[in-house]
């Protein structure tokens, strides 16, 4: 018989049962040192990203700071030449999208043309004395505690070395120990791809100094920036025990000790987006006394502390299987092979937990295409924050892999771009509010970019539905008002004034379609054999458009923005619009969601972007319950894609997990995951995009959790279903979650056996209703902040 209850206290009867599994190893390990960066471990403050080696003779830790990039200050957005916009919309209406296409190239982009790149600060290599060859070699990351360790034994001698990037401390921290006294031996050198000088300070601290420079090489899609950039220091500390520290040419020299401990602090010349007048040397050496006065096992309790509280948050078993014990890499090799390890997708959820909260705390930039990690002074694509896709893709599993105290610095970010965005809305198309293109950068460029494919003014609407988001899992009134309302109002403002109408002879003549428009990144072929990419009201325009609009309708609600309020016209100008907006369309040739207005071949079937499917997920437009038609359409859309070589890059096989789970079809969702970590995963489980982008570690982890549960659908009395289970595939039969987040301000525990689930308990952290989906039955439940809901089923 099923039981349920609401709770003001947890159960103990629950807990002990959803407790009782025992927690599955989350490390990362293996059996030799890295020999290449994509098999070196990420270690991260948010601040220092260090790529660890791992290595014996040297160790090797590549350094970047978050706001370390190239280039300047500078200001993207241009008035275009009058009229302008005006003539790419005729030509494009006019199907004469090549010359509007020509026009666009010329007139319509930001200047510079190309953003800048983030840049890689340094390296410290640990260079040890001589020795025999070692034996019993391991390093691992530790994904609860942050904390990476290399053990070996060497001449005898066994030695320890613990690395660790403290957000509390603000610092990098290296111990070196050994079991035999007097045998810690070492040189730390300071290393940086740009020109600087190293100098001592004392016999125990070494600084690098420098600035950045463009070397004058081309490269793609990276601005040249001729004037002086960023000022940087790395500064590094010793501290022994036993032995002695002395100065070197090169940064310090340690020989005897029984250990030894490193401390090194980065700090550049960075204030804002506006200013690079600071002084890098302001920071690091408060930093480096306070850190040296802690002591290291009060930095390494802080800092497990700290980012334990975060990582303890959420816990997923899922069945072990005879390669669960390998190496990580000699796992991963198995998956390739097609064997299954369903735990395999727990330690990579929990993975991507970790590189969020080590890449995006407040007070540092938002995760960009390679979190903090970058060894490349020309990345691939800048390694810039892009719009149309990528950056929203870093932050999909915040919210509900309890992570929404890592998403500050996206709102940060949103709050610079408004400023910037509102000067590029302007300027191009003379428009209220703001907007943003398909990139940008530290210098929060808004303008578009590098080809006519970058004007695509849809970045600040998708943006500020992560704004819209945050509320929904946390309902934070204050964030709502003071920040959520105003980025999603402002990039209400620009929606409304870009729409136009289409033009007789049109498939929706006289409704709202936006122009110029894309498909991200995707091109069409007209029934002449003319290929173009520039068209006007693009599917997935449409369906983020609709998104933000209902949700600006939700928001004023929320906040009793009423029609005597000073948002009163702009309520009734979302609502015009909302009845005119043109519908999404399927195609009456192969029943597919069409990607453009017009029913047109894809110049790529197999394209990496699936854009059109943007209201399947992210958005929630189109669903299997309330959407049916739409839903089948985009499985076909999704089949032909895939028919045609789709999912090619790591970061869309991770979105295919997600689509597929919003199917409800866990067969289909869990495929796409093994083929994640069989095609597009890197041996230290960096997605490969390639090369390694960031993005599909995060969206890997996102469809992860979609798989077990989902909260969009809205209950017939309008509070968040929340859906246990909704794409479970086979290999995952049993299990148990603890602390995953759902819609409405809820925290779900829950376990399965025999793909049912047997207990579970939904926590209120702000109190409200929903309705709890369990086994396919509906239960209504309505908590005080803070009570519980109990089910359990023999």
């Amino acid at each position: 018989m099923t039981s349920v209850k609401p709770y003001l206290l947890l159960p103990l009867t629950i807990t002990s049962s959803l407790n009782a599994m025992e927690r599955q190893d989350l490390k990362l390990w293996y059996e030799k040192p890295a020999a290449r960066w994509e098999e070196a471990l990420p270690v991260g403050n948010s601040r220092i990203g260090a790529m660890v080696f791992g290595g014996v003779d040297v160790e090797h830790l590549q350094l970047n700071d978050s706001t370390f990039w190239g280039g300047s200050p500078v200001e993207y957005s241009k008035p275009a030449p009058p009229g302008t916009l005006e003539a790419i919309r005729a030509l494009i209406f006019a199907g004469k999208e090549e010359e509007a296409s020509r026009l666009a190239d010329r007139d319509f982009m930001g200047k510079p043309k190309f953003q800048a790149a983030y840049q890689p600060i340094g390296d410290l290599l640990l260079r040890a004395q001589d020795g025999e060859k070692p034996t019993e070699y391991r390093r691992e990351l530790d994904l609860r505690t942050g904390v990476h360790q290399v053990r070996y034994r060497r001449g005898g001698v066994e030695f320890k070395r613990t690395t660790f990037a403290s957000y509390p401390d603000r610092v990098l921290v290296v111990r070196i120990e050994a079991d035999r006294p007097g045998a810690v031996g070492l040189e730390a050198i300071l290393e940086s791809k740009f020109p600087g000088t190293v100098r001592a300070i004392g016999q125990n601290v070494a600084v690098r100094e420098g600035r950045w420079q463009d070397d004058g090489r081309r490269k793609d899609w990276i601005s040249h920036a001729p004037g002086p950039g960023i000022g940087f220091s790395i500064a590094l500390r010793a501290i022994c025990q036993g032995g002695k520290v002395s100065s070197s040419p090169e940064g310090l020299r340690i020989s005897n000790a029984n250990s030894a401990t490193l401390i090194l602090a980065t700090d550049t010349s960075f204030v804002d987006y506006r200013n690079i007048a600071g002084s890098p040397s302001d920071e690091w050496p408060k930093l480096l006394d306070t850190a040296a006065k802690k002591g290291y096992k009060r930095l390494l309790a802080s800092h497990q502390r700290d980012l334990g509280k975060i990582l303890e948050r959420v816990e997923l078993d899922l069945p072990a299987s005879a390669t669960s014990s390998l190496p990580t890499d000699l796992r991963l090799k198995a998956a390739q092979e097609g064997k299954e390890d369903p735990s395999l997708a727990a330690l990579y959820l929990q993975f991507g937990r970790y590189l969020l909260a080590s890449s995006s705390r407040r007070g540092s930039q938002p995760a960009n295409l390679q979190g903090i990690w970058n060894q490349d002074v020309s990345p691939a694509w800048g390694s810039k924050y892009t719009t149309n896709i990528n950056l929203q893709m870093n932050y999909w599993h915040a919210e509900v892999a309890n992570l929404s105290d890592c998403t500050d610095p996206l709102f940060a970010m949103i709050d610079d771009l408004q400023k910037t965005g509102a000067k590029t809305a302007s300027d191009f198309y003379g428009a209220r509010g703001w907007v943003l293109h398909h990139n940008t950068d530290l210098w929060r460029g808004a303008a578009p970019v590098d080809g006519v494919w970058g004007v695509w003014p849809m970045g600040a609407a998708w943006l500020a539905r992560h704004s819209w988001e945050h509320f929904l899992f946390t309902r934070d009134r204050r964030f709502l008002s003071a920040r959520a309302w105003p980025a999603m109002r402002g990039a209400a403002r620009f929606v409304l004034d870009f729409l136009v109408e289409a033009p007789a002879g049109s498939p929706v003549a006289g409704r709202l379609v936006t122009n110029p428009s894309h498909s991200p990144e995707n091109g069409f072929i007209k029934p002449d054999g003319t290929r173009s990419v520039f068209t006007y009201g693009a599917t997935m325009d449409l369906q983020i458009v609709r998104d933000l609009l209902q949700s600006c309708q939700l928001a004023m609600e929320e906040l009793r923005l009423g029609s005597r309020s000073e948002d009163g016209a702009l309520a009734k100008e979302i609502h015009s619009a909302l009845e005119r907006l043109a519908p999404l369309q399927i195609s009456p040739k192969t029943g597919r969601l069409q990607e453009w207005i017009e029913d047109f071949d894809e110049s790529e079937p197999g394209h990496r972007h699936m854009s059109h499917l943007f209201g399947l997920y992210p958005g929630t437009e189109i669903s299997p319950s309330r959407t049916p038609a739409l839903a089948a359409a985009a499985r076909k859309s999704l089949e032909t894609r895939l028919a045609n070589g789709g999912g090619g890059t790591g970061w869309s096989r991770a979105w295919l997990v997600s689509l597929f789970a919003r199917l409800q079809d866990g067969a289909q969702a869990s495929a796409h995951l093994q083929a994640l970590f069989a095609r597009s995963t890197q041996p230290n489980l960096f997605d490969s995009h390639p090369p390694f982008q960031i993005d599909g570690n995060f969206g890997g982890a996102a469809g992860i959790v979609e798989m077990l549960l989902q909260s969009h659908e809205l209950a017939p009395d309008g509070a968040p279903q929340i859906d246990l289970l909704p794409a479970l595939p086979d290999a995952w039969s049993e299990g148990k979650v603890r602390g995953l987040r759902a819609r409405g301000g809820f925290e779900v525990d829950f376990e399965w056996r025999n793909r049912r689930v047997t207990a579970a308990r939904i926590r209120s952290l702000t109190g409200g209703s929903a309705t709890a989906r369990v086994n396919g039955i509906p239960h209504p439940i309505r908590l005080a902040r803070g009570a519980v809901w109990d089910f359990r089923q023999p």
